[in-house]
């Protein structure tokens, strides 16, 4: 799939929920970051994120649906990445390249998993209480 169709089928919700993975959320992050600021993309994928998972009846509950902490770290990171080593050819080329992102354990160098795990964590961003995240310029 080509990153504008990944990202069309992500907008228009058509992208099946099967594949709204963990590396389907980042490039998302990261064609948003290609277009637009950091801020408007991180309202982008706000908006976006918790329209997608209404549409396929994914519900907010205290362990599911959108996580506004984790939202922010990943875009954080995807940006900082962007930053240093600049875009790839696809979304698919720079993320085999950058596969520091590719696990869903990173936030855990910055956050205690019970801090990343809370309902506040989730609810709005908090700071991390283990390392500080990459600058946001």
């Amino acid at each position: 799939m080509t990153d504008a169709e990944h990202l069309r089928r992500f907008e228009d919700h058509s992208l099946p929920h099967e594949q709204w993975t963990h590396r389907a959320h980042l490039k998302v992050a990261y064609l948003y970051l290609q277009q637009f600021s950091f801020a408007e993309t991180l309202e982008r994928l706000r908006i976006g994120i918790k329209a997608y998972n209404a549409a396929h009846g994914i519900q907010d509950t205290p362990t599911g649906g959108y996580h506004e902490t984790l939202t922010q770290v990943w875009l954080q990171l995807v940006h900082a990445t962007l930053r240093q080593f600049g875009p790839a050819e696809n979304a698919d080329a720079f993320f085999d390249a950058q596969t520091q992102l590719s696990s869903r354990r990173t936030p855990l160098l910055f956050y205690s998993r019970d801090l990343i795990m809370s309902a506040e964590a989730k609810q709005a961003f908090v700071a991390p209480d283990l390392a500080l995240l990459p600058l946001v310029k």
